[in-house]
């Protein structure tokens, strides 16, 4: 049974960091982009970052130089790491896997087909 679980959100301060992960069982991790996902209150879910299978990476442009998106497939799990975070990265952030095999990393919602339940993040003094 495919399953994404995120973890590693929290309550961290203005400036501080947080590493993400997904682990994904129920699929060889190895042939699958995954995308990291955040929705604000209010707000639409909005992309984040992607890894493809080999390893090409995408970055939405509010967080790109403060995110690092990587993998371990050995481990079946991807990270999101970010760095000097802001009261605006404050959202649930999801991962989702691309079940097509090899395909270049999706930027919008619809190029996701499974999806994990969320973890909170939130950027706060």
């Amino acid at each position: 049974q495919l399953q994404l679980v995120e973890s590693g959100g929290g309550l961290v301060q203005p400036g501080g960091s947080l590493r993400l992960s997904c682990v994904v069982s129920g699929l060889t991790l190895d042939y699958h982009a995954i995308g990291w996902f955040r929705q604000a209150p209010g707000k639409e879910r909005e992309g984040v970052s992607c890894i493809s299978s080999v390893n090409n990476t995408y970055y939405a442009d509010s967080v790109k130089g403060r995110v690092t998106i990587s993998r371990d497939n050995a481990k079946s799990t991807v990270f999101l790491q970010m760095n000097s975070l802001k009261p605006e990265d404050t959202a649930v952030y999801y991962c989702a896997a691309d079940l097509g095999y090899d395909t270049p990393c999706g930027r919008t919602e619809p190029e996701f087909d499974a999806w994990g339940q969320g973890t909170q993040v939130t950027v706060s003094s």
